[in-house]
């Protein structure tokens, strides 16, 4: 594919469509290959979800991660024929979107609105630190801040619910401290 070399702008945000179901191993597989191979290339990897609370047959409550795009996978990544390559033919992958699965680069609108980067630092929070969930399904809840991303945007809030404590994945802008 001669075509890559014009899209290659530097690194953006790519749009992976993979089997239904194999979001989360696709993933697995591409933070893979950014540890062994091209952590020049393929800079991160997201599955955005949500956590929804349903109540099963017995009438409990529970707590459930949903995907907010079933069958496709976010990559940020500089675009070359090899970048293309590895990642386009991992196992679950389908391809890219885009006219002729020549992939098309999001715009920053569209970054924003899937909120794929945030701006939060992680200077913002420690480990430990008393937070309110303030975006979401759990807004309203509270808890500690059991890890954050070496990014700083993304952060692990360990959260009282239905009597048991569970940690939650969220995006640093999402919480506030207490």
């Amino acid at each position: 594919m001669s075509d890559l070399n014009e899209l290659n702008v530097g690194p953006r945000w790519y749009v992976l469509h993979t089997r239904t179901g194999h979001e989360n191993k696709v993933k697995a597989a591409i933070e893979r290959i950014i540890d062994k191979n091209i952590s020049e290339l393929v800079l991160d990897v997201k599955v955005p979800v949500q956590i929804i609370q349903t109540t099963d047959a017995k009438g409990k409550e529970k707590l459930v991660e949903e995907k907010l795009f079933p069958g496709y996978v976010f990559v940020k990544m500089v675009m070359t024929a090899k970048s293309w390559y590895l990642v386009r033919h991992l196992p679950g992958a389908t391809g890219f979107t885009g006219p002729d699965s020549l992939p098309v680069p999001l715009t920053d609108e569209e970054v924003a609105r899937f909120t794929l980067e945030a701006t939060v630092t992680v200077e913002a929070f420690q480990i430990g630190d008393e937070v309110e969930i303030i975006d979401g399904f759990l807004v309203g809840h509270t808890g500690k801040i059991g890890e954050i991303s070496e990014d700083g945007n993304e952060v692990t809030v360990i959260v009282s619910s239905i009597g048991r404590e569970m940690p939650v994945s969220l995006d640093a802008k999402s919480i506030k401290k207490i």
